[in-house]
């Protein structure tokens, strides 16, 4: 069984020569990273773990871009964890892909059929379900960026979560980490953050989101969405990545790049706010 593409040509082109092009567009746009990347060959990769978001790439690509230009420079990956909340409610709780391969105009990546059961094993509150990723797009939106870097030579492991309650967040991201020990891998967290705000109650609120996320503190991340009224559709995802990350060993995380709907369109009366984040093994932590 192949997961087909449910969101190609609203999303992201539904070509591969397009989606190519608009791949290309995301990383050369003012506001993404500048430039198409070449991925390094490492063999000692230090991004445990990566924040992006999911909307149309119109909007959100050129920030999701600088999340793949940091990982093309930092090697490939062997394993790639995506977690993303579950927008339709539909399928289980908290969501683990086990189609075959999932495919996009740019071709099938397999899923990592092993790792995505003894994730099942490891945790409570997990199903091997993929009703849940039929129409979903958190997490779709994500795999184009990675096969245009990588090709064919990773795996997937796609997760999505209706369920974002804090201790299913934390068993999930622990579960993560205990299987993902010793592997080649990373965990990508998808997320938006404010959802149709002004410009300027956007930046306030997300800047103290992104604040707590760059600082790897869950609980006071999850305190300062509840208390600001923060309206990011996945929080969950990101605690599960954060504790995975961390317990993975990653010692710091860092802002690439912050932008609304607005910066991209001209429209600031009702933006959605977009971050990218890496997590990190530094050796020498800054």
């Amino acid at each position: 069984m192949v997961r087909r593409p449910a969101v190609a040509g609203a999303f992201y082109a539904a070509t591969e020569n397009k989606l190519r092009g608009q791949i290309e567009w995301c990383f050369r746009h003012p506001i993404g990273p500048g430039e198409v990347p070449a991925v390094g060959a490492s063999s000692t990769r230090e991004i445990v773990g990566l924040i992006s978001p999911h909307a149309g790439y119109a909007y959100s690509g050129p920030i999701a871009a600088h999340c793949f230009s940091a990982l093309a420079a930092d090697g490939k990956p062997d394993v790639v964890v995506m977690i993303g909340p579950n927008h339709r409610g539909m399928g289980a709780d908290v969501a683990v892909g086990h189609a075959a391969a999932w495919q996009t105009p740019l071709g099938e990546t397999a899923l990592d059929i092993e790792t995505a059961s003894a994730i099942v094993s490891a945790t409570r509150f997990t199903q091997l379900d993929e009703i849940a990723h039929a129409m979903e797009h958190s997490l779709e939106v994500q795999l184009p960026f990675l096969q245009f870097l990588f090709g064919t030579g990773f795996k997937i492991v796609p997760i999505v979560v209706a369920a974002q309650e804090p201790f299913v967040s934390v068993e999930l991201g622990r579960s993560i980490a205990s299987v993902l020990a010793g592997a080649n891998a990373v965990v990508i967290a998808s997320t938006d953050l404010s959802h149709y705000e002004l410009q300027h109650v956007a930046n306030r609120k997300d800047r103290i989101a992104i604040e707590r996320m760059v600082q790897m503190d869950t609980e006071d991340l999850l305190e300062v969405i509840w208390r600001q009224g923060i309206s990011m559709c996945g929080p969950g995802p990101v605690v599960a990545a954060i504790t995975a990350c961390k317990l993975m060993g990653a010692n710091h995380a860092r802002l690439l790049r912050y932008a609304t709907s607005g910066d991209v369109s001209g429209d600031f009366g009702h933006v959605v706010g977009y971050a990218s984040v890496k997590v990190e093994r530094l050796s020498s932590p800054l």
